[in-house]
């Protein structure tokens, strides 16, 4: 069974078109997942006392439509695979109708926060998720990998600040998409985005974002000094008959 929580849209979460952000709705699939492990006995103390982690490797993120300021919407979310050290899991939005606003598959990777390698993900934690498994969301299979086109330009580089930072001192997930989204064209209304991310930025680490743009598609590789990428974003802009 999927975990929810209920919500409706705030003026803190919408943009200049009194929508939900990009980032918002991350954050929201988040924290979504965030309380699900804090109820179940498995959150950022239990993780942080053991010295393990949950890293995200991978959204894919399908947009039908944001919801505007005031809305109520029904978050959830539900593992449906782990093997090793990854775990896999989905994530929906839904309006008060239950129509979906959003979905997403994600991969996560189980980390021993000491020596910064993946680990096998412990039988207790494996307990806690193992019964609520469910079927995958039927998305449009992805490949992970996102390729970074030769002709990227480069834009100017940028220090992470600690506003970017999240509870593991690393750049929060969503904040890769908010940077990424500076590059999108004028009325680039998103309908897919998908993030590989490769390594953790901190604090004081520049940014140098490389920049390729398509007809109705936005890829933006978010490197380091060396041009090797923190994170690959790729932005797919939604068919105009479906505004």
């Amino acid at each position: 069974m999927a975990y929810q929580f209920e919500s409706r849209i705030r003026y803190s979460e919408v943009g200049e078109d009194k929508k939900l952000t990009l980032p918002g709705l991350i954050n929201y699939f988040q924290d979504c997942s965030t309380f699900q492990s804090e109820e179940l006995g498995g959150g950022l103390d239990v993780l942080r006392a053991r010295g393990r982690a949950w890293v995200l490797a991978y959204w894919q993120i399908t947009v039908n439509r944001l919801p505007e300021l005031g809305e109520s919407v029904v978050t959830e979310t539900w593992p449906y695979d782990f093997r090793g050290f990854f775990g896999e899991r989905n994530f929906r939005m839904k309006d008060h109708k239950g129509g979906t606003l959003a979905c997403a598959a994600s991969i996560w990777i189980y980390l021993d926060v000491n020596t910064g390698h993946p680990c096998r993900v412990d039988d207790d934690v494996f307990a806690l998720y193992e019964p609520l498994l469910e079927e995958r969301l039927p998305m449009e299979k992805c490949m992970r990998k996102i390729p970074v086109p030769e002709e990227s330009v480069e834009e100017e580089p940028f220090p992470v600040m600690k506003s970017h930072l999240d509870t593991n001192h690393h750049v929060n997930n969503g904040q890769y998409i908010s940077m990424a989204q500076e590059y999108l064209p004028k009325d680039f209304a998103v309908e897919r985005i998908r993030v590989e991310y490769k390594k953790q930025a901190v604090l004081h680490d520049e940014v140098f974002p490389l920049v390729h743009r398509e007809e109705g598609l936005c890829t933006v590789s978010l490197c380091d000094r060396e041009r090797k990428p923190y994170a690959v974003v790729e932005l797919k802009e939604m068919r105009k008959s479906a505004l």
